[in-house]
């Protein structure tokens, strides 16, 4: 089965008791599935059945009321239209991984 290119960005309201927990919480659901490109953006490269748990566990931790989640599906050639300047240089999320 094709696997799913993601772009999952947040915007969560810290300013409320509850929100530095619930950013924490969404940062790491998205750590589990993906790389973190920016501070609240990940690239996520997903199997179907992923994909749908991950968007499953984001939208149940998210507070509808404050926050934000946006979700852009890229095409399969992303990372060779993708330009970088700067600091925080991301994985290439398909590439080996070396421990």
């Amino acid at each position: 089965m094709r696997k799913v290119t993601v772009l999952v960005c947040y915007d969560v309201q810290v300013s409320d008791p509850t929100g530095p927990k619930r950013l924490r919480r969404i940062a790491r659901m998205c750590k589990d599935h993906g790389v973190r490109v920016q501070y609240s953006v990940f690239e996520c490269v997903l199997e179907p059945k992923d994909w749908v748990v991950l968007r499953a566990r984001l939208l149940s931790e998210l507070d509808a009321e404050s926050d934000s989640l946006r979700f852009y599906f890229l095409s399969e050639d992303v990372a060779r239209k993708t330009e970088h300047h700067g600091t925080r240089v991301p994985l290439d999320v398909e590439g080996p991984l070396i421990l």
